[in-house]
């Protein structure tokens, strides 16, 4: 599991991509590139790293789910994920 602080910054910086997107949108079409450098780094969409919702891990991020293998494989083998099963063969 991630530390506290770590998930907090990732939140914190969520938030602040989501408050400065349109006006770096606006910038970029502008061409304002001395203002666009003025920005808060953190409001930038690429400084954004995928990590699992429950745990916070960032290695072995399964998009479709939005968490990790590992919890994915947890909540799988525990029938909290309709129509998600173990394969064997």
């Amino acid at each position: 599991m991630a530390k506290t602080s770590v998930k907090a910054r990732q939140r914190k910086r969520e938030r602040m991509v989501d408050h400065y997107a349109a006006k770096r949108e606006a910038l970029k079409q502008a061409g304002d590139w001395k203002s666009l450098d003025e920005l808060p780094r953190n409001g930038s969409k690429v400084r954004l790293k995928n990590r699992c919702q429950l745990t916070g891990r960032p290695k072995g991020y399964v998009r479709y789910f939005g968490i990790s293998r590992v919890a994915l494989r947890d909540m799988a083998l525990n029938g909290k994920i309709p129509g998600l099963k173990k394969a064997s063969w």
